[in-house]
């Protein structure tokens, strides 16, 4: 993902300013992560899996994905990325992640360039 929201911000001409990711789903989320080793994207997925089971006895939600949008809460549906000579401001290992926690579905990112 980090690619794709790296060509907008090029392609949008802004040197300076803010790129807010966004995902509207409430079973996926995006989040900025190390992009080096796959094994943490791995890692976060089955924390938070262990963390927030697929069945719990309080769970009332009708559509069986009540672990989904718990997931996203805690991860969250948007980044904000600041812009500096054109570019993503990331850390050397970085990079944007979407997390599908109810897929695989067609989903829709948006992503907001400010300058």
């Amino acid at each position: 993902m980090t690619t794709m929201v790296a060509q907008i911000v090029r392609d949008s001409g802004i040197i300076d300013g803010l790129c807010v990711v966004y995902v509207p789903p409430t079973t996926a989320a995006v989040t900025i992560n190390e992009t080096a080793d796959p094994d943490v994207k791995r890692d976060l997925l089955l924390k938070l899996t262990e963390l927030v089971p697929k069945e719990e006895s309080y769970y009332q939600h009708n559509e069986g994905n009540s672990d989904s949008d718990v997931k996203t809460s805690l991860v969250g549906p948007s980044v904000t990325v600041i812009i500096e000579g054109g570019r993503l401001v990331l850390g050397t290992w970085q990079g944007i992640h979407f997390c599908e926690f109810d897929g695989p579905r067609t989903r829709t990112v948006h992503v907001k360039v400010m300058g």
